[in-house]
């Protein structure tokens, strides 16, 4: 099967992983489909290095609203990513899924040091690599952190599954029935526009490496499969 992506992140929300109904941080239902969908990616040839945020655990708003340092809130929003990134591991692997958690900051006794190049090459063996621990410093989301995960392992692509949303518009379609769907975008527009895509650092990071970054909706698995065999579904922004 002709694959356009070989290797790639999926960047995956806290949210999409959290049951909303019961106010449970973590769905086992969300949690499989996701693993499911991995698994297929895998099954057919591509290399997956995973982000998850933390946004179920932990958010911004929640620090601001206790008046937590923003040093500590980071660093707590690094632990919860440990916590959903071992959560989907363990998924993967009762699917017969081979995985490793790398963590940036240290866990040794639930994650293993992150090392680029160990990474890297656990990619290349098909090991499904989830990235724990962020940048392993405050200040950077995890948008950032799957930016500079994709420059360091060599990736072709950025995934980004959306709940609710088929790609990037110029205002809020949730808001406004008057919003546009904008299928093409570069890096330079995102800046220039201030979309609300990613944070303004992890596309400054992408703008010169020729990493393609693919927006599209997650509420059927199969779109990650029809975007890394290069169906042009959703919203892809690159270099010119």
């Amino acid at each position: 099967m002709k694959i356009k992506y070989k290797r790639i992140i999926l960047k995956i929300s806290g949210e999409s992983l959290s049951d909303k109904k019961n106010l449970d941080v973590l769905d086992g239902e969300k949690i499989n489909n996701i693993a499911s969908t991995v698994k297929l990616l895998s099954e057919n040839g591509v290399e997956i290095g995973i982000v998850i945020g933390a946004g179920n655990i932990f958010r911004g708003k929640l620090a601001d609203s206790l008046k937590i340092d923003r040093t500590d809130a980071d660093y707590m929003g690094m632990l919860g990513t440990v916590i959903n990134c071992l959560a989907l591991s363990s998924a993967l692997e009762r699917m017969g899924v081979e995985t490793r958690v790398a963590s940036a900051i240290q866990v040794n006794q639930v994650c293993e040091p992150y090392r680029y190049k160990k990474a890297r090459s656990d990619l290349s063996k098909h090991i499904v690599v989830l990235f724990a621990g962020g940048t392993g410093s405050p200040y950077f989301t995890t948008d950032s952190c799957a930016s500079l995960r994709a420059l360091e392992m060599k990736c072709d692509a950025i995934l980004m599954g959306k709940n609710g949303i088929d790609g990037v518009y110029d205002c809020d379609p949730n808001k406004y029935k008057d919003a546009k769907f904008l299928k093409n975008l570069t890096y330079d527009d995102i800046i220039q526009k201030n979309l609300q895509v990613m944070d303004q650092t992890s596309i400054a990071m992408l703008k010169d490496y020729g990493i393609e970054v693919r927006i599209f909706s997650m509420s059927d698995p199969n779109n990650f499969l029809k975007v890394v065999q290069g169906e042009d579904i959703g919203t892809t922004i690159k270099e010119k």
